[in-house]
């Protein structure tokens, strides 16, 4: 289980473990710096009582470091793109979602309608900025932000830098084009430190924004020229601005080529898009992200937390995994559950789910059996393959009328989106199997609108935090991170900016989307416990830099971002009318 500690003055807990009796008091700290009210109450014994167990968190990292040869990190299961497309009749969902009609009299209506934006396009520019800091957002960061005044000699961050350019590029410009510090939104907070790398930094992403401008004009050779600016200044070894705009940079030039049909050196032409596999890390990265970004392990620890909090009355419990890959995270709910002192777990059952890679995720289930068996804990494997997603039915699983069912589905359901009859079938599914709790872990961002430039901002400023916390939490691990920005994170960028259509295989989306989406299907989003938002801000605590990773509340989701720009959100469901029997 996981140790609790006690919370300076600051709300940073110190080394000292917390009896039972003063647990809830150092939670209630928590939620004030959360700004989470009423939750007086809640009980924070049932987290499998954390503090009687007193496990140290170092002892269960160690133990997940020396599991890191746990099968295949990069190997995705649920390939819902190898079936051919079928239509989906739920127009109602695709709206939501915000996909294209599949009617062909609607999307030939579309494409007629004329293309009118209601504003200078990059006046989003603005409001994302605005957005971030209004306090009707309703999100409150546990931690203070790290001050962005830097001194004489520091490098802005990469979200400052966007920031600025963006500012001055909505903003009227001088007759000399200088940069002003005066139109950034928040002057105080912020100087140009080391003026002259600063500022060629944010003319460099002022390049980026107006070359993506003239593109969406259809201007293309202004925005090439401006592109070839960009490409000189930037690199993919630089700065984590100047990669950042090296990526960003080339998917622009294989827009370019893709409408004009052309091919050039910086561009692809109309070469066909990466498969959906191919979108992500490999086994190397992922393992070291694991180790040196808090991302993974608050996501993965909170969410099983979460998991344990809605089983915590029963003696057998089942696991729907839809994305094991190593199943690390289940060894996580293993260790929690085989500690558990009052209800002691008769029997843990896992299925995982896929389409593809049925011998990894064979010896994934053997791996967590061999795991079980050293902690003494009474467990079983299930495998639950299909050809198509859309072959997915309950009646595959094997499923007990004494058993608690969770769903668990981490970064599984936005691949679906290009496919809509599949998140809809696979929701369906779900529904029928009636878990006692749905833990969903999402990327907390909108890259699927239709228009372009709108898409492009969206990415710009996610993947220009992402990018900084690469910088910052992996400086030591500088080959693996390289590796994954030339590759994934390449292929990903230039899947949003330059694909359209079924080509754009990759469509995040934000909260707010899913969560009209999940509710359409009738299920009600629930409260994450205090021991689930203790774990996460104890695990944040155990990184370096742990100053820059923000833990926020959205509503009753928790947000775990950068700087304050939302990078990923754990959200727990339940049916509604699982509720109301």
């Amino acid at each position: 289980m996981f140790t609790a500690k006690k919370f300076d003055s600051r709300g940073v807990p110190n080394e000292s473990s917390v009896s039972s009796g003063t647990y809830n008091e150092e939670a209630k700290k928590l939620s004030n710096l959360c700004g989470v009210e009423g939750w007086e109450d809640t009980d924070m014994n049932t987290f499998g009582n954390a503090a009687e167990q007193g496990h140290a968190m170092s002892e269960v990292h160690q133990q997940l470091r020396d599991y890191k040869e746990f099968g295949n990190l990069d190997d995705l299961y649920l390939d819902v793109l190898s079936p051919p497309l079928q239509s989906c009749n739920d127009d109602e969902i695709r709206m939501i979602l915000g996909i294209g009609s599949q009617n062909p009299e609607l999307i030939d209506a579309e494409q007629k309608r004329p293309y009118v934006l209601p504003m200078r396009s990059f006046e989003l520019l603005r409001r994302h900025g605005i957005k971030r800091t209004r306090l009707e957002e309703k999100i409150c960061y546990t931690v203070c932000q790290t001050e962005s005044i830097y001194s004489q000699g520091s490098m802005m961050s990469t979200e400052n830098i966007i920031e600025l350019a963006a500012e001055n590029f909505v903003q009227p410009m001088s007759k000399t084009k200088e940069i002003s510090v005066v139109s950034h939104p928040y002057p105080s907070s912020i100087t140009l430190g080391r003026s002259e790398d600063n500022l060629k930094a944010v003319q460099l992403v002022q390049n980026l924004l107006l070359s993506a401008e003239k593109l969406d004009e259809k201007k293309y050779e202004q925005a090439r020229k401006l592109l070839d600016e960009c490409d000189r200044m930037s690199s993919s070894t630089g700065t984590p601005i100047q990669r950042l705009v090296f990526y960003f940079a080339g998917a622009l030039y294989e827009k370019i080529d893709r409408e004009k049909g052309t091919v050039s050196v910086k561009g692809l032409g109309k070469q066909t898009l990466e498969p959906l596999e191919d979108l992500h890390p490999d086994q190397r990265f992922q393992i070291s992200f694991h180790e040196n970004h808090p991302l993974s392990r608050i996501t993965q620890f909170s969410a099983m937390q979460a998991i344990i909090d809605h089983v915590a009355e029963a003696t057998k419990i089942h696991v729907i995994d839809l994305e094991i890959r190593t199943g690390v995270q289940s060894t996580i709910l293993m260790q929690a559950l085989a500690g558990r002192q009052e209800r002691p777990v008769q029997h843990l059952t896992i299925t995982a789910v896929g389409t593809k890679s049925k011998a990894t995720i064979e010896q994934t289930g053997k791996q967590l059996m061999a795991f079980a068996e050293s902690l003494n804990l009474k467990f079983s494997f299930h495998i639950v393959m299909v050809a198509d997603i859309l072959e997915l039915n309950e009646n595959l699983f094997e499923l007990n009328a004494d058993e608690a069912v969770a769903v668990y589905a981490a970064y599984t359901l936005t691949y679906m989106i290009a496919q809509a009859d599949r998140l809809e079938h696979i929701m369906r599914v779900i529904k029928n199997i009636r878990p006692c709790v749905m833990i969903v872990v999402e990327i907390d961002t909108n890259c699927n609108s239709p228009t372009f430039i709108w898409r492009f901002v969206e990415a710009l400023f996610f993947y220009g935090a992402f990018f900084d916390s690469l910088a910052e939490c992996m400086k030591n691990d500088e080959t693996n991170r390289r590796h994954a920005e030339s590759t994934c994170f390449r292929s990903t960028i230039r899947n949003v900016v330059a694909a359209e259509g079924g080509e754009r295989r990759v469509r995040h989306v934000g909260l707010s989307v899913w969560r009209a989406f999940f509710t359409h299907f009738g299920l009600v989003e629930l409260e994450l416990s205090m021991s689930s938002l203790y774990q996460a801000n104890l695990l944040r605590q155990s990184f370096p830099c742990q100053s820059s990773c923000t833990l926020g509340m959205n509503g009753k989701c928790l947000t775990i971002g950068w700087k304050g720009t939302p990078l990923s959100t754990i959200s727990a469901w339940k049916f509604q009318r699982d509720i109301d029997a």
